[in-house]
Order: structure tokens, then sequence, then C-alpha cells
């Protein structure tokens, strides 16, 4: 059992999602970060899908009821008395402070054996579009840990390396003639804004121009879609973005980078590149 003492600014369990949904309105959700909440599943010994807790800007207290063995990935942080990207046994009733990471946003904690909270069409993760799944962790939440089905094998690994100013890969999306040129995303740089969160990275920067007035009948979007609304500047889309949207996708940012941008902090700047395969 662990009990949460403070979550931090925001604290929430996620797996991999709920795919397979989305014709019925319902995001996949998951991990923003999947890359990070994989290798911390990988240190610990679980399967890569198994339900860990994902941490915004870190911040986090958490008491241990029962030893465990943790691994802690993605926006490196100071915490005692464990450490980044690699297996940690936990003593029974010790107690885990998580301090402010210095770069990136989001941080993974995986214990062995999960974190066994009933699933919801199939997945353990919250989803703060829709509301389904667990809500975000509040003090005094306390979290039962599955059964261990793995054994840990790897003693560490390498983690996440801060980005200062990341160039993201992006393709033409399903809708890049409606405006002028995609040369403004390219140009950059954008800066990501405050209003940024599990739904989409907002930027601020270039302005895409429209050549097509009016706007689309909703249709179908994916993780990584850069959706741009009138005012010409792009949303990259995240975990717990809307199935359907009514402005057009300019570009989609390649598989692999999804999670990347997954670690970008208001304030930071980023810049993209045409010619990404996914």
């Amino acid at each position: 059992m662990i009990e949460v003492l403070r979550p931090g600014p925001l604290a929430t369990i996620q797996d991999l999602g709920r795919a397979g949904y989305a014709h019925l309105g319902v995001p996949h959700s998951g991990a923003a970060d999947r890359v990070s909440l994989c290798l911390a599943n990988r240190l610990a010994g679980n399967p890569e899908g198994a339900a860990g807790l994902e941490l915004t800007f870190g911040g986090a207290v958490l008491r241990f009821h029962a030893p465990a063995w943790i691994a802690v990935t993605g926006a490196p942080l100071p915490m005692r008395p464990a450490t980044m990207n690699a297996p940690c046994h936990v003593p029974a009733g010790a107690v885990l402070e998580f301090g402010v990471p210095a770069a990136g946003v989001r941080t993974y904690i995986a214990v062995r054996g999960g974190i066994d909270v009933p699933p919801v069409l199939g997945s353990r993760s919250a989803d703060l579009l829709s509301g389904l799944g667990p809500s975000p962790l509040t003090a005094g939440d306390r979290l039962a840990v599955g059964r261990p089905t793995g054994m840990i094998s790897v003693d560490v690994a390498p983690g996440l390396e801060p980005e200062e100013e990341p160039v993201l890969r992006i393709s033409p999306g399903p809708r890049d003639d409606w405006f002028e040129a995609l040369d403004p995303l390219v140009r950059g740089p954008y800066e990501v804004t405050a209003e940024s969160n599990r739904v989409g990275v907002r930027l601020t920067g270039p302005a895409l121009t429209r050549r097509r007035e009016g706007e689309l009948a909703s249709e179908g979007m994916v993780t990584g879609a850069l959706q741009v609304p009138p005012n010409g500047l792009p949303i990259i889309f995240l975990a717990d973005h809307p199935t359907t949207g009514g402005y057009p996708v300019a570009a989609v940012l390649a598989t692999a980078d999804i999670s990347r941008a997954a670690q970008l902090r208001p304030g930071q700047r980023v810049r993209f590149r045409l010619g990404a395969r996914s």
C-alpha cells in the first residue's frame, strides 16, 4: 500500500491508455510520455503497460506501508532516498520526497506489480478531458499494488536527456492545403505557453495563414496532430486530446517525437523540421 502525503501540482495514475474506443468519442489517454513510462516499468520488472504514477512538475511525497521495488524515469528531479533510472528498493515505512524537475515536465514512478486500481474500458489511466478512470491524486489517497508478474533484470538505463530547444520532426497533415504554406512552422521558433496541459501543447510564434475560409466538419484527430485554430497558432495534441475536431490539421509529429513534445514546459522554445517519417 502506498499513501499519498502530498500529490504535488498534478499526479495521476497512467498506463498506455484505452485504445479502440475513438469511434465512441473516448480519448486514448494514457501516459503523455509513453517512452518514459515503458522504461520505468521495464526497470521495475513490470510489463510495459502496467499502471504507474505520472507527476507533473514533481512535488509529491509518498509513504510506502510495505516494502517495494520502484523505478523513476522521465523529467529528472531530486528525490530521496532513491535515484533516477534504476530499480530502487523501498523499505516498509519509508517516505519518498520528490523535488521539482529542472527540465522537462513529467516524471514517472513504476512500482513492481503495478498500481492496482479498477480498470475502466480496459485501462487504469486517468483521462482529464473525459473524466474517465481514477481521479487525480489527493493527500490521503491509498494506492494498492498488484502482484508482481516479472523479474527485475536491468540495473540502470539511460534516462531523459533534457533539451534546451528541441527540433521535432513533422510531416504535412491531411489539411495542409488549407494554408498558404507550412514555411512558418519550420522558420520558428515557437514558445510553449502556460495554457499547455495533457490535452495539448499550445504554442505562440509565427502564425500560419489560411488560404481557405470557413471551418471543417468535425473529423478524427490523432495524437501528435498540429491543429491550427483561427489565430494561426498550432496546438500539438497529446494523450488527452479530443477524438474529433473542426480545425484543420496542418502537420503531424513523427510518432517517436510525441514523448519529447510531452516534456515541453511553459516558456521553452521549440522548432519543427519537415519531411519526417512517422
